[in-house]
């Protein structure tokens, strides 16, 4: 995914961030005078253009440029017979970079890295107590480097996460969801919606692992001006909009194969800048590697999810003795109608 919030600026650590960005810029130089030829005459039901302007949403058509995605919302818990339940905010942003193939498609070179907040303080956490459980857990912030496809004329094929997802689908067109919107906008709604083998399977994982399949399904609404998707001197077309999210429990929670799932209602949008990302989650990302303050240059992988990465840098949790996953509330009652 591509994200939200970006911070002022801040002397020790943008040094690093600095010199980074700068050697991506000097190598990319001589990649300007190379700016692919793009449609801007809108026409909703043409692959190229429905290709090109998705390229100048999600990225920048230009090779020499990086967009800086951010992406913040609430993480809800959803279990039967209680209330959905606010469990903490993500907050989290990407760079991405674009170059173009042979056939006119274009590939999509993108990290993110998102931090989970404390939903009362807004602070970012190390630790989270789990109301579901009653124990603290360690928080595994999301850092998925690099999450790369091709986006064509043709759908995209849906992400194989290191081979465990086989499904893939016959050749369609690149046709998407547009239509008009209010005040001189277009909107734009795209989904996906998976079922494939979890990397974390139950009998090596039995705390992190949901069960032997994962269910997800992601949702996005774009907003744009529409003069601006008309602009040819627009390279990159600035959106916002709205990103769901429907998963299994987060892994780090340790939750086992309780009933429910999480869900993830966010807002997105872009930085001008590096120096917009907000000053802790840019010092947070960097403390954990500059790369991520950048986007890649060159095309490398595998592409991997959250899940995947996990299954690959983290190890199981000790399972207590005795320890059953927690369980949602009884059903509720409800009290018999008095007689007539």
């Amino acid at each position: 995914m591509s994200g939200p919030d970006l911070t002022r600026r801040q002397s020790l650590g943008l040094a690093a961030a600095a010199a980074t960005v700068g050697a991506v810029g000097i190598g990319a130089t001589a990649a300007r005078a190379a700016v692919p030829a793009f449609q801007t005459k809108i026409d909703f039901k043409d692959p190229k253009w429905n290709r090109d302007a998705y390229v100048r949403l999600d990225a920048d058509i230009d090779p020499s440029k990086e967009k800086i995605g951010w992406f913040r919302g609430n993480v809800y818990g959803v279990r039967d017979n209680e209330p959905v339940k606010p469990l903490f905010v993500l907050d989290g942003f990407s760079f991405v970079r674009t170059k173009r193939l042979e056939d006119g498609s274009y590939r999509r070179m993108l990290r993110e890295i998102g931090f989970y907040r404390d939903i009362k303080t807004g602070e970012i956490m190390k630790s989270w107590h789990n109301p579901y459980t009653n124990e603290d857990v360690r928080v595994v912030p999301i850092a998925n480097d690099p999450f790369n496809y091709t986006i064509s004329e043709f759908k995209p094929q849906p992400p194989s996460y290191g081979g465990l997802n086989k499904d893939k689908p016959a050749p369609q067109p690149f046709l998407l969801d547009w239509r008009d919107g209010p005040q001189g906008t277009v909107m734009l709604t795209t989904d996906i919606h998976l079922f494939y083998p979890n990397a974390l399977q139950p009998d090596k994982w039995p705390r992190e692992s949901a069960g032997a399949f994962n269910r997800v399904s992601e949702m996005f609404t774009y907003v744009v001006q529409r003069k601006d998707l008309e602009n040819p001197k627009m390279t990159h077309v600035p959106c916002v909009g709205q990103w769901s999210r429907i998963t299994p429990w987060l892994p780090w929670m340790l939750m086992g194969q309780a009933a429910g799932h999480i869900s993830y209602f966010c807002s997105f949008g872009m930085y001008d800048s590096i120096g917009d990302i907000p000053a802790d989650l840019r010092e947070a990302a960097r403390a954990m590697d500059p790369k991520w303050l950048a986007a890649p240059t060159e095309d490398y992988g595998p592409s991997l999810s959250s899940l995947e990465n996990y299954a690959r840098e983290q190890k199981p949790a000790t399972v207590p003795a005795g320890w059953t996953a927690p369980q949602p509330p009884a059903p509720r009652t409800l009290p018999p109608m008095p007689p007539k």
